[in-house]
């Protein structure tokens, strides 16, 4: 009887609702954009300014070493711990305040206890900071629209890596190295502020955690849980391949390129960073809905034998402008493996309230794919040749698309469709 008295205020109420809804998922987009901006400070960044500041470079690679082993190991408790609370609103928060004041440490006391108190913050905040985009993603829409908001995380994100690359090498030319680590830390003030413009009412905790949030629990428990399911496992494996298959190859293109012509590899080795980029910011949206009309497995299948094909092209191109053209082939591959890791991992997890502490055990698994990729990959040029180290590379990246094809099951749900 009551909703015919008043027609006005029912509509009101959803247009409330509705201008809420939309203000937040524009939140999102300019939190992920200005996330990409700090992030990309910490990139290579850090051994221009500190072998500016004097520091060897064995020095500089332990201090890399460091922060890689804390993003490594800290994913899973922290996919554990944003399981176990209710809004990853604060979580974010936190962890974005944390880098930005790692980046002002970072600027001001360039000396080993500064570098590594620094290091250590930013790699411990952003274990937190990936899983938490994912999961508020997951609870401001509906699953049926998952797929398409993590791909316009994906294009915002790269958008902000490409402008915060560029804007950022101005910068330290023109300044100095210095100060661009008090642009990352100016750069936490508008994330922050984007963060605002979520409301926690209109993010779902249960969409949010992939089910009813779960206590907090150890690395034993995430490793049987995936092994009672089989899928997580196998897509654990397979990312672990991608990533040893990927890691390698531009940093042995960079190191070929170097020996070829020091120069001007910088600049086509940043130009092959930035065009996969602007590949990624243009078709992760319509990877993401694409996925969701025909399926998962198709698309992962399509990204691995594109990393494969980039491979092997690379390894029988010495041109350095041919070889940004193929690299931007990566694109193609960055952008699947961006929009469907989280949205795959939210199938998998769906009902098991588990959904950040499987992401944490697959982002480990990529750490993991990683950090051998690059040492395998050196070990092979330095033993070889460029060639073979990349051939061998490709390989693995061939065996990674077998396992997807023939053991990765299409998680995309009927209820998701």
């Amino acid at each position: 009887m009551d909703a015919p008295r008043h027609p006005k205020r029912a509509g009101a109420n959803r247009a409330k609702t509705a201008m809420s809804s939309a203000r937040s998922a524009s939140g999102l987009d300019w939190f992920v954009f200005f996330l990409a901006d700090i992030q990309t400070g910490f990139g290579p960044f850090i051994a221009v300014y500190l072998t500016a500041s004097k520091w060897s470079q064995s020095d500089i690679g332990l201090l890399l070493t460091v922060g890689s082993l804390i993003a490594l190991f800290g994913q899973i408790p922290a996919g554990a711990l944003l399981d176990a609370i209710a809004t990853p609103l604060r979580v974010a928060a936190i962890a974005v305040a944390v880098i930005g004041v790692s980046a002002l440490i970072f600027a001001l006391a360039p000396t080993y206890l500064g570098a590594y108190t620094s290091r250590v913050m930013q790699a411990g905040a952003s274990c937190l900071l990936g899983p938490a985009i994912a999961a508020i993603s997951l609870g401001l829409v509906a699953r049926s629209k998952v797929a398409e908001r993590l791909g316009r995380n994906a294009s915002f994100a790269s958008v902000g890596t490409a402008i915060a690359a560029a804007g950022m090498g101005l910068c330290g030319y023109y300044i100095s190295n210095q100060a661009v680590f008090f642009v990352t830390a100016a750069f936490a003030l508008p994330a922050l502020a984007a963060l605002f413009f979520i409301s926690p009412s209109d993010i779902d905790p249960q969409r949010a955690h992939g089910g009813n949030k779960k206590s907090f629990v150890s690395v034993r428990d995430v490793v049987e849980f995936a092994l009672q399911h089989k899928a997580v496992f196998i897509f654990a494996l397979c990312v672990f391949l991608f990533h040893l298959a990927n890691a390698a190859v531009l940093p042995i293109v960079a190191g070929n390129l170097t020996q070829r012509s020091s120069s001007t590899a910088t600049i086509f080795i940043a130009a092959a960073m930035l065009v996969p980029q602007f590949i990624v910011a243009v078709i992760s949206p319509w990877v993401g809905r694409m996925s969701q009309r025909h399926g998962r497995k198709s698309f992962l299948l399509a990204g691995f034998i594109a990393l494969a094909i980039r491979i092997v092209l690379t390894s029988y191109v010495t041109d350095p402008v041919m070889i940004v053209v193929i690299q931007s082939i990566d694109g193609i591959s960055a952008a699947i493996i961006g929009v469907l890791v989280p949205v795959t991992v939210s199938d998998l997890t769906q009902g098991t309230g588990r959904f950040n502490t499987v992401q944490g055990f697959i982002g480990s698994s990529m750490g993991i794919g990683a950090s051998i990729s690059t040492t395998l990959g050196g070990f092979l040029a330095d033993r070889y040749t460029t060639s073979t180290s990349l051939m061998m590379l490709a390989a693995v990246a061939a065996l990674a698309a077998i396992v997807v094809w023939l053991l990765m099951p299409e998680t995309l749900q009927d209820d998701n469709a």
